[in-house]
């Protein structure tokens, strides 16, 4: 009877603990939402607030405006996620899976130099000039995709501690004495198995890409560069251009008009609408978000 109270005493205060936890997170993305539909004026008086004085969906009218940009730059960032995503995916699986056989020659110098990348790389200025030099990937759909993340470490140690932990040895020695061969095992047995672990790096490496205005930043130049500008580095566009505005030194050209624009609710609505996706598509990789990153993380 007591540990059954202690139990229920337990299980309330680790509801509670969660509920606050679900809070924090949960709570400063509903505040930029509604920032986002404040009145500006609103805003500045009395500063952010769960109960906007006077709403206002000015920001996002003026986002509306600018919809053909914003349409293709979405398209942009899902073609390189999608891309990069599973490019990162193959690549990392396919360098894990030689690592988890304990008679590959030189397995444990080749896991030493995949870590050793985590340590150590060349520097930007190299990085930059190679890419742009060798690979010729400036202003090019390229740039978006190939430096940086295309290939982690990380990744690859993690999806190999999955796969070494995993999978049963017994099953991949059955496979080879059946006479598979070991790019049948991977396809077959080892990917299926190797689910949990690839969805949570999928989600990592796509997250990477869905967030990422370095590249852009770096390697897209210039009008034709511009075209090829992804979400992040649109609306990081558009917020220089909306502080320039409101800066006042547009006045001339453009009319004082445009400093009534609403900078803050503008940048709190470009925010909310470049993580929009992601809480859509969280909830459907969850039950395999949990299970790989506990799993992979087991020291192998």
């Amino acid at each position: 009877m007591m540990k059954t109270r202690q139990n229920k005493k337990f299980q309330i205060f680790i509801h509670i603990v969660m509920i606050l936890l679900a809070l924090v997170v949960i709570l400063p993305f509903l505040l930029v939402f509604m920032s986002s539909v404040t009145d500006e004026t609103t805003l500045i008086r009395n500063g952010y607030s769960f109960f906007p004085e006077k709403w206002s969906v000015q920001a996002y009218q003026y986002i509306i405006q600018n919809s053909n940009k914003i349409f293709r730059a979405y398209g942009i960032t899902i073609l390189v996620t999608i891309i990069g995503t599973s490019v990162n995916l193959l690549l990392s699986s396919l360098m894990a899976y030689p690592l988890t056989i304990k008679d590959l020659p030189h397995r444990r110098a080749i896991t030493f130099f995949v870590f050793f990348t985590m340590l150590f790389n060349g520097g930007l200025v190299p990085t930059y000039l190679m890419y742009v030099n060798y690979f010729h990937i400036k202003n090019t759909i390229w740039a978006l995709i190939i430096p940086g993340f295309l290939l982690s470490a990380n990744n690859i140690l993690l999806i190999r501690t999955y796969f070494a932990n995993s999978i049963p040895d017994a099953l991949l020695e059955a496979a080879r004495i059946d006479g598979a061969k070991e790019i049948y095992i991977y396809l077959k047995i080892v990917l299926p198995l190797g689910k949990p672990i690839l969805v949570t790096m999928g989600l990592f490496s796509g997250l990477a890409y869905w967030n990422d205005w370095t590249n852009g930043l770096y390697y897209l130049t210039g009008n034709k560069g511009q075209a090829l500008y992804g979400i992040q580095n649109l609306l990081n566009q558009m917020i220089t251009d909306i502080q320039y505005l409101a800066s006042g030194n547009a006045v001339g050209n453009i009319g004082a008009e445009l400093l009534k624009m609403p900078t803050i609710s503008i940048r709190m609505a470009i925010a909310f609408i470049a993580m929009l996706p992601l809480f859509i598509i969280y909830p459907f990789l969850q039950k395999y978000f949990a299970e790989g990153i506990m799993l992979g993380a087991v020291k192998g």
